[in-house]
Formats: structure tokens, C-alpha cells, sequence
């Protein structure tokens, strides 16, 4: 997904910034970027972070950045931020979503406008491609509004200028941008946890499709907010930082509620519950204290060298990674029934290995409770996954299974009341090989979050974005 931060301080921002993004570490897989503005010029620095912490490849440069405003960006697809040399002038610019019409929107560039692309061997850079998009306009402003419309999915940015920073939500609200201030300094961030400990406190997050200009005198509505809400309701299920807030609503206290309305749904006989680090975790903490059973930790996560498993682009990683950071905790499990959450079943091969291994040590029962609903359909808004096709996902091989390949109609597989989710539900339980597995129920999840449903993007669930 990645994740970006921005700083404008009568102060020198490096620090904050160097900080600020690094808090941002967790969505992203590819590249870190940061970029200041001086009275020399703009400067860049880009590192690849696939196989190290950001801290560790950044730590060297921060000397060198001393700044007044900077922008930084965690990135799951491609280098930025992009310098770019255009008649709105000199900037850097970052980007957040996912352009699902980058091909077309360039091919129209190349054949009417005459455009070029910088040809990388990673392919087209959507954040260039933004760049070249709002360039043609005459301002900033025009440049970001005319991005927004002209994007199939979603794109929320960060531009700086010598001037300050230009901080723009995607057009419905998709991902967070929230505003924070202290004193002589505002920043721009996707994850209130980057906040805290900086001393910034968050002063108002920006609306659906907002652009706001930030200096260090304040920040300036440029285009005011429109009024269709739809933010990714998966933030508070998995992506989101526990220490995070969207909307106002806290993660880890939205992740307690999910797994309380799964104590009531569905409760099981079991020793004790315990959540798959570390997002499961609140969802469990959530089921413990609802059914007052005792939250044990039966596996434990090595954290100082293995990342969270959906980076890795390559889904053999993906899985050696999910398998070496779980440790199981053999005298918690032996002879035990027990029941965990997670925050969700996606393709289930890695999940498959962990039951797998429970078993191995011991487990005499082990029962799921996911705190989402099956993902029928893939993700048309956001980069929340790097499965080439839906068809990867756990709940579609099932439904494949029951119909065939032909299946068009899913509306059943996505309503918990009917013999068709049953079946499919069945038939995940059985490739898991679980002693019982009951999802979450796609209306407690909303309420857990708290938003109205139509404020809430639930795509993956039931198709409705």
C-alpha cells in the first residue's frame, strides 16, 4: 500500500521527517524516499528497503537533509518521491493508491499530448504519471482536481514546492490524510501513531478529495472537501497501526470490538483464545474479554529481522517468511483446545502451514475466527494485494469448487444466511484442515469500526465500494 509523511517547520524539519516517515514502515515493501527543499534546490534520496528497516539505510543521510519542509514516502511500487522541472515550477512529489488505468491515461499522454515517460525496467511509475497529469493544468490546484477525476482507483499525494506542501486526499477518501501541529511546525501524515512521540497533535484530517496547501504559518483549504466518503474499511482489520486513529476511531479499539462480536457470533469450547500476531492480536484480546476465557500466546513473532508476510512480492517469501517469524510455544499448545483470530484469510497457504504446524506440536483442537468476512472480490481502489488474480483468494477457490469456473453471480457467497456461504465456508474450513471456522459477519464489522456503512468501503466483501 505504502504511506507517506510531510513536515513544514520555521525549524529544521529532518528530524521529524526522518521519524515521521519511518513510522509509515509497516505499509510499504519496495523503496523509501525522502526529499527536502533548500535554497539550493530540491534534494532527493532514495533506498531500496526490501531487505533492510528504513531507519538503517536513511540513518546516514539525515545530516545532509537539513530543511524547513520535506516529504517522505514508504513505497510498495515504485522510486519516489519524483523530482519534476515543469511551468508550475520546480517539485517533489509522493504518492499513495493505486492508478488501476495507468496504461490508458499514459497511452493518451504519449499519442495526444506528446508526451514522454521515463522507461524503467520496473515499468510505468504511476507517480511520474500523476506528475505529468497535473502539469497539465495551469496550477497546482487545477493539476490535483483534474489527477482525481481522471484516476480509476485512487491517489492521495504530497507535492513540495519552494513554497510548502501541497497534501491532497484521493477523491473518495480511500486512504487517510490527517493534519498535525505543535508548536512552530505542521506535518502531514497517513498514520496518527507518527504524532505522539514527535509531539504533534493531530488538529483535523483532510476531507474526500480536499487539497490543502501546509506552511509554517498553518494550512490552507485549496479545494474544499466533497461529501461521498468511502475509506478502506480493511485499515482497521489489518493495514492500520494499532496506535493508529481514522476518522477519529482508534484501530486497536475498533480490532477489540471485532472480536467481541465474534465471542457473541460464534463462541467455542476451547482452553484459551489467542490472536496471530500482530494484528490478530487486539481482534483475540477482544474475543478473550468478551467470553472470558484466558488470551494465551501459543506462537510468538520474531520480530527484529522478518517483516510483515504480504511484502515480499515473491509468494514463496511471502510464505518462508510467514513460517520463520512464527514461533510456536510447544508447552501452551500440547494437549490443548484453543481458538485464535486473524485478521483475515486471503489466499490461506500460509495460514494452511501454521494450523499445519500447531497440530505438529500438539494442538488437540484448533478453531478460526477471522475478523473480516471472505474477500470474494479483489481490490479495485488499493494495492492490498500482489495476487495476479481474484481467483487466488481462499473464498474464490472454494466457490470454484461448488460451481465451476463459470460462476458469475457471487451475491450468496457474500450473505452468511445462505446454504451457498455455508458450503463455501466449509469448504475453507476443510483445506485449513480447522476444527471449526466461523468468519465475521460483514454487519458487526461495520459497527465495530463505527462509521455508517456508506462511509465505508467493503468492496472485497460484498462488492459494494
Amino acid at each position: 500500500m505504502g504511506g507517506f509523511f510531510g513536515v513544514t517547520s520555521w525549524q529544521d524539519c529532518s528530524t521529524d521527517l526522518f521519524y515521521g516517515t519511518d513510522y509509515h514502515s509497516h505499509l510499504g515493501t519496495k523503496r523509501g524516499g525522502l526529499a527536502v527543499v533548500r535554497k539550493d534546490g530540491f534534494v532527493r534520496v532514495i533506498h531500496n528497503i526490501e531487505n533492510a528497516q528504513f531507519r538503517s539505510k536513511f540513518d546516514a543521510d539525515i545530516g545532509a537533509l537539513g530543511s524547513w519542509a520535506g516529504i517522505g514516502v514508504i513505497s510498495d511500487t515504485d522510486d519516489q518521491p519524483v523530482l519534476i522541472r515543469s511551468h508550475l515550477g520546480s517539485y517533489a512529489i509522493a504518492t499513495v493508491g493505486a492508478i488501476k488505468n495507468a496504461e490508458t491515461l499514459a497511452h493518451e499522454l504519449i499519442v495526444r499530448r506528446r508526451l514522454q515517460f521515463t522507461e524503467l525496467s520496473s515499468g510505468l511509475n504511476p507517480t511520474e504519471l500523476a506528475a505529468l497529469l497535473i502539469n497539465q493544468e495551469g496550477s497546482f490546484e487545477a493539476g490535483i482536481s483534474g489527477l482525481q477525476d481522471a484516476v480509476e482507483g485512487s491517489c492521495s499525494l504530497l507535492i513540495l514546492t519552494e513554497k510548502g506542501i501541497y497534501a491532497a486526499r484521493d477523491k473518495y477518501g480511500r486512504t487517510p490524510v490527517i493534519i498535525g501541529r505543535k508548536e512552530g511546525s505542521w506535518a502531514v501524515t497517513m498514520e496518527t501513531c507518527a504524532f505522539p512521540n514527535l509531539d504533534f497533535k493531530v488538529d483535523r484530517e483532510l476531507g474526500p478529495g480536499e487539497i490543502a496547501f501546509v506552511t509554517p504559518e498553518g494550512v490552507e483549504t485549496r479545494k474544499k472537501p466533497g461529501t461521498t466518503l468511502r475509506i478502506c474499511a480493511f485499515l482497521w482489520v489489518y493495514y492500520g497501526y494499532p496506535a493508529s486513529s481514522y476518522e477519529g476511531i482508534n484501530v486497536e479499539i475498533a480490532r477489540y470490538r471485532c472480536g467481541a462480536a465474534l465471542a457473541r457470533r460464534a463462541p467455542a469450547a476451547v482452553d484459551f483464545v489467542a490472536g496471530i500476531p500482530d494484528s490478530g492480536v487486539g481482534h483475540g484480546l477482544g474475543f478473550a474479554a468478551e467470553a472470558k476465557i484466558p488470551f494465551r500466546r501459543p506462537f510468538v513473532k520474531y520480530t527484529p529481522t522478518w517483516a510483515r508476510s504480504f511484502m515480499p512480492q515473491n509468494q514463496d517469501v511471502r510464505d518462508l517468511v510467514a513460517r520463520m517469524k512464527l514461533i510456536p510455544v510447544r508447552e501452551l499448545i500440547e494437549g490443548k483446545k484453543f481458538l485464535f483470530c486473524e485478521d483475515s484469510i486471503v489466499r490461506g497457504s500460509q495460514l494452511r502451514d501454521t494450523v499445519k504446524r500447531l497440530y505438529e506440536v500438539g494442538a488437540l483442537e484448533v478453531h478460526m475466527r477471522p475478523a473480516c468476512p471472505p474477500l470474494v472480490y479483489g481490490c479495485k481502489f488499493l494495492n492490498f494485494s500482489v495476487s495476479r488474480s481474484e481467483m487466488d483468494l481462499a473464498a474464490r477457490r472454494a466457490i470454484r469448487e461448488i460451481e465451476g469456473a463459470k460462476a458469475k453471480d457471487l451475491t450468496d457467497y457474500t450473505r452468511p444466511e445462505t446454504d451457498k456461504f455455508r458450503a463455501m465456508e466449509e469448504r475453507i474450513r476443510a483445506r485449513l484442515n480447522l476444527t471449526t471456522l466461523k468468519y465475521q459477519r460483514l454487519d458487526d464489522l461495520v459497527e465495530a469500526i463505527g462509521l455508517p456503512k456508506d462511509k465505508v468501503c467493503t468492496f472485497c466483501w460484498d462488492g459494494r465500494g
